[in-house]
């Protein structure tokens, strides 16, 4: 077999294979067989067939095809390993001369792994952020907790609107004194605060009382889902309808018992200390990880083919995909309800796939430098962690995973993790 390897656009590489006529025969023989078993040739038993009839019943071009789809398999990983390629797209295969007795010539165009130079990845400097829950950071908390017990209640009469108070209004935007679709609302909640309506709106209701009507002048911001709006200015013409407010328990041992399994204020302190400091140990420790594995992934020189990063990108998307399915509603529903399309989607997670791509090459490439395997036991823990995170049996994973063919992809998600592992114990 012979092999030449030309360089083309966006890192892409063009192998030319030739097979000698003398392999391309006994192809041919191997394919006349197995289509010998699997066609219904007239008077003949499957499998019984001559040569020549198979070849007469199929034709010569059939022939031929299944000679390629024996041949062609292994002629390409043959040449990958000769030229020491690791392709991450599929080969776009182009036949050249697919003829008996002839030598068989056909090109693959595929896009090969990058080249990864390693930079510092072992005894990063990587400080660990220090962790101090305040005495306002508790009651913070504790005060949480008691706005869960508190009752609405309404506001004395004339009262004002201010900060935190639950409202109802009635309203209606203009936009260029012309009322748009979806910008009307009657007795529609809002908590002033709450940040659930457009930037400002909610602060110019602060000091309105019940009955009062104000305008609230407004920009709609240049992000909008709506997309003839954003960007614009907007008044909307409000009206006040009722005001309540939250009146909250006093804060002492009985609410104590009532809100949690203690019998004394200064317990629940003592947990709720010890709950956040665990919290933010464990916060800061994860954010300790995750900047080790950057600063790795920064330190390392890659040109990364732009297929990858379009690939991770549509694998991010299904990803949504998914995760909108397990909610009742579809891809194209989500579109049309955030007023984006796809074009715009695939944009805006091309940073993040981007970097996701450069972490994969980092970690990959860390696991050969360090020899880094994957036993069986570490696919079988893998199975277990997924197994809990689905309510499933690790059987019912693994079967899954058989079926859905994704052995490699897992074995491949527990190397990066392993990596990972080793580098974040490395730190200085």
């Amino acid at each position: 077999m012979k092999v030449t390897a030309e360089n083309g656009e966006n890192q892409q590489v063009t192998l030319t294979i030739e097979i000698e006529a003398e392999e391309v025969g006994k192809g041919v023989e191997r394919a006349c067989k197995r289509l010998a078993n699997r066609v219904n040739i007239p008077g003949f038993r499957k499998g019984k067939a001559p040569r020549k009839i198979v070849e007469r019943h199929v034709g010569m071009e059939g022939v031929m095809q299944e000679a390629f789809d024996l041949l062609a398999p292994k002629a390409l990983n043959d040449a990958f390993e000769e030229q020491k390629l690791e392709p991450v797209t599929r080969p776009e295969v182009d036949i050249v001369t697919l003829e008996n007795g002839k030598d068989l010539v056909f090109k693959a165009t595929i896009t090969p792994r990058p080249e990864v130079k390693l930079g510092e990845y072992k005894g990063l400097k990587v400080e660990k952020e220090a962790v101090n829950v305040t005495d306002e950071d508790v009651e913070e908390h504790i005060e949480h907790m008691r706005g869960h017990h508190g009752k609405m209640i309404d506001a004395p009469e004339g009262a004002e609107v201010k900060d935190g108070d639950f409202t109802t209004l009635d309203f209606e935007g203009f936009v260029d004194g012309e009322a748009f679709e979806g910008g009307k609302g009657q007795d529609y909640p809002l908590q002033i605060g709450s940040k659930s309506f457009i930037p400002g709106f909610e602060d110019q209701l602060i000091g309105a009382k019940i009955g009062e009507e104000r305008d609230v002048n407004v920009t709609f911001p240049e992000d909008y889902h709506a997309k003839e709006l954003a960007g614009k200015a907007a008044t909307f013409k409000c009206t006040v309808r009722s005001i309540k407010q939250k009146e909250l328990p006093e804060l002492n041992d009985e609410l104590v018992k009532k809100m949690s399994k203690f019998e004394t204020l200064q317990e629940l302190r003592d947990d709720v200390r010890k709950n956040l400091t665990e919290q933010a140990e464990r916060k800061a420790e994860n954010d300790q990880r995750q900047a080790a594995i950057e600063q790795a992934t920064e330190n390392i020189e890659v040109d990364i083919p732009p297929v990858m990063i379009d690939n991770r990108v549509t694998a991010m998307i299904q990803e949504m995909a998914m995760r909108l399915e397990q909610q009742g509603m579809n891809l194209e529903q989500y579109l049309q309800f955030s007023g984006t399309d796809l074009a715009k989607i695939r944009e805006d997670y091309r940073e993040a796939a981007e970097k996701n791509v450069r972490t994969d090459l980092m970690l990959e490439e860390v696991a050969k430098a360090e020899d880094i395997k994957v036993e069986p036991e570490d696919l079988s823990k893998e199975v277990a962690v997924m197994a809990l995170q689905y309510g499933a049996t690790p059987k019912q994973i693994q079967k899954i995973i058989k079926e859905q063919g994704r052995l490699g992809d897992l074995a491949a998600t527990v190397l990066r993790k392993k990596t990972a592992q080793f580098i974040i114990d490395n730190i200085a």
